[in-house]
């Protein structure tokens, strides 16, 4: 418990971005990674959901006629988390899941710029 005060002291004090805050969200969709919408087409419909939460670092380039183009949460273990900068959009929210004691040396490392 120590280590996580520690690193909740080195995050910088946020709240939602303004354009998150602002939806009213009365239609929202999780979007997983199975590849269950693969073939489907349905990519034009999710992007018409007020916010689309994506789970893990399912590809959506190469796929967006099945499942859209449209991120507004991406929520992934860190292991899961994308390795480019520019795989995360700017529109975007990220959300780390963090529970096991790998998850919070992560944390460690990418606040303090440390090598895993």
């Amino acid at each position: 418990s120590d280590k996580l005060k520690d690193l909740l002291e080195l995050l910088p004090e946020h709240d939602l971005p303004e354009d998150l805050k602002s939806k009213n969200c009365k239609r929202c969709v999780v979007v997983g990674s199975g590849g269950i919408l693969h073939g489907s087409e349905l990519g034009h419909l999710l992007n018409q959901f007020d916010i689309v939460i994506r789970l893990n670092d399912a590809p959506v380039q190469g796929y967006t006629d099945h499942v859209g183009n449209k991120t507004t949460i991406r929520m992934t273990y860190p292991e899961g988390a994308p390795l480019s900068e520019h795989e995360y959009p700017p529109a975007s929210l990220f959300v780390a899941v963090l529970f096991k004691r790998v998850d919070f040396n992560w944390l460690q490392a990418m606040l303090k710029n440390e090598t895993l």
